[in-house]
């Protein structure tokens, strides 16, 4: 288990303790923990066996030690399954329902005996929760409303949370003997922004025989985290997790493993298409193999390369596999040449223990140079964002020094002062042009008023990008996906006026936002607007995500020369300032 995965535990541990009604520090240890373990820059697994390492994390006690390594031998933890068994696993989906917390679904429990949501939603529309205390008319419509927003996301999950379970599924099978090659397929092979359900494809000597396929479908079956089997046969398993999520694993013999991996990887609108120029050419494709129409000999189906190839095409990278003309492009050797995260020469939007970050300065820098970045920028916030504890001018300017002090300090890595400044609702940046001239560059942002008129909001993003001091627009649309749509405003108008002012969008890597998405960053490309990639870390363990927006990026057709941050130091720090 990885720390995304035992601060889940533990925060829906402490969930359903504070549901269950018992005592609040029982309850605060673990809300602790999990967010102990959530920000440690080491992985638990890689120190449990060495308890005092454990114990040495602020917030993990012996107590908390004991849970943990429960966690790491039997793959659950007892308290958590005997609050499962006495509230029914569903009582965690209601948890993600915005305007349902422990204590509202501690009182419709202890009210109606109610665990689920098509049971809480039938309650609201028959008018029974406003019964309840601290509840009301009201509270019952925004209830229904987040309800049909919950059902309108669900059985869609982030990238980061289904590449995690893809990756502790991997790590299972391949303990088992006669598995050679394991592999993800689908839309998360493909990067899209969250995943629907899991594929994973697997091939060697023991897919070959029968007996061999229904011994491994058995070992598949014993996978800890299962909820339950939804189906099995000579080949195919396919399972729901704990978290919901879908899987579906396949035993593939070698000669067909490319087709398989071909077909499954998807779209299906790729497929189609590629379906149709495989019969032009005289062929069938399946999931089987590349065929000759005619005799149904297989000529290509152990690698996706030698299908293509046959096809008379260029190897088509996953990503662009939407049918948005990879094919023409591929067949007239115009395919792109990529962006990959080799490209990248810095990450220019983190933030300190100064507003709301985990790790100081030079923490945030010695993690940069260890991923081979030759520059990076601190990008605190600023003083609109008073729950981050903002920086104001005069505290903004002792920063500015302090961030100098650390790049002079500091050597193979160059340090640029930033600021992530607050786009007030009706334009203005919340710091003076004084203080934002100051700095390298400045990633101006929208962290408020949200539900503004189409017009207003398109009117309140002009005006920011027409600040000299800006370098950057952050996360441009605002969303939180599976949580917060984007805000609405004017994509065209914004974009052409970024081009004619020579400000950077961001493409924002943190899994929850991916903003831009790759329609957008299409659409940029075409205006002539430079993308940055950053990864709004606030931790050091956060800037591992910028794999998310390379993805991203790749989707959208990106090459290196679309990204700034692919620049020298100089070169970028010019580019900062409309140079």
């Amino acid at each position: 288990m990885d720390n995304k995965s035992i601060a889940t535990v533990l925060y829906e541990t402490a969930d359903l303790l504070e549901i269950d009604g018992q005592d609040s520090f029982r309850i605060r240890s673990y809300r602790n923990a999990a967010q102990a373990v959530e920000n440690h820059s080491e992985q638990i697994k890689d120190i449990i066996a060495e308890p005092k390492r454990v114990l040495a994390i602020s917030g993990i006690g012996k107590g908390m030690l004991v849970n943990l390594q429960e966690l790491f031998k039997d793959g659950r933890l007892t308290v958590q399954a005997e609050l499962l068994e006495k509230y029914h696993p569903s009582m965690l989906q209601l948890l993600k329902i915005q305007g349902l917390g422990p204590k509202t679904i501690s009182l419709i429990w202890s009210a109606y005996k109610v665990s689920d949501v098509d049971g809480v939603e039938k309650l609201a529309r028959e008018g029974k929760l406003r019964e309840l205390p601290r509840m009301g008319e009201k509270h019952e419509a925004k209830l229904l409303k987040a309800i049909e927003d919950f059902r309108r996301i669900s059985g869609r999950f982030l990238i980061d949370a289904a590449e995690t379970e893809a990756e502790k599924l991997t790590q299972y099978l391949a303990k088992f003997p006669g598995f050679d090659k394991i592999t993800p397929a689908g839309s998360l092979r493909r990067g899209r922004e969250t995943v629907g359900d899991l594929d994973i494809l697997v091939t060697g000597k023991a897919c070959v025989s029968e007996a061999q396929r229904e011994k491994a479908v058995q070992y598949v079956a014993q996978y800890l985290p299962l909820m339950d089997v939804i189906g099995q046969g000579d080949n195919k398993i396919s399972f729901r997790l704990r978290s919901g999520m879908q899987v579906d694993v396949r035993l593939l013999p070698p000669e067909s493993f490319g087709a398989a991996l071909q077909y499954f990887t998807g779209s299906k609108a790729h497929n189609v298409a590629l379906r149709q120029r495989a019969l032009k050419m005289g062929y069938t494709l399946n999931e089987y193999s590349l065929a000759d129409l005619e005799t149904e000999n297989p000529v290509a189906g152990r690698t996706e390369e030698e299908i293509y190839a046959k096809l008379k095409l260029d190897y088509i990278p996953p990503e662009l596999r939407e049918n948005l003309g990879e094919i023409d492009a591929a067949e007239r050797h115009t395919l792109p040449m990529l962006i990959t995260q080799d490209d990248l020469r810095g990450d220019v939007h983190m933030h300190t223990v100064e507003t709301d970050g985990k790790n100081t300065i030079e923490e945030m820098a010695e993690a940069a140079k260890a991923r081979g970045y030759k520059y990076m920028a601190i990008t605190d916030h600023s003083k609109n964002l008073a729950f981050a504890n903002g920086l104001d001018d005069q505290r903004a300017l002792a920063h500015i020094q302090r961030i100098r002090e650390a790049n002079q300090q500091n050597d193979g890595i160059t340090i640029f002062a930033g600021i992530e400044v607050d786009i007030l609702a009706d334009g203005e940046l919340d710091l003076s042009d004084d203080v934002l001239a100051q700095m390298d560059l400045v990633i101006a942002s929208v962290h408020s008023a949200f539900n503004q008129e189409p017009e207003k909001m398109t009117e309140r993003l002009l005006r920011a990008i027409e600040n000299p001091n800006v370098s950057i627009i952050g996360h441009p649309t605002g969303r939180i996906q599976l949580r917060r749509d984007a805000y609405r405003f004017d994509m065209n108008a914004i974009l052409t006026a970024a081009a004619k002012h020579k400000v950077a969008m961001e493409l924002n890597s943190y899994p929850d936002r991916l903003d831009l998405n790759d329609v957008h960053l299409r659409q940029a490309k075409q205006r002539g607007v430079k993308i940055v990639i950053n990864t709004d870390s606030h931790h050091t363990s956060h800037l591992e995500k910028i794999r998310y927006g390379v993805l991203q990026a790749r989707r959208a057709w990106l090459t290196k020369e679309d990204i700034l941050n692919t620049l020298p130091a100089q070169k970028f720090a010019k580019s900062m300032k409309h140079q």
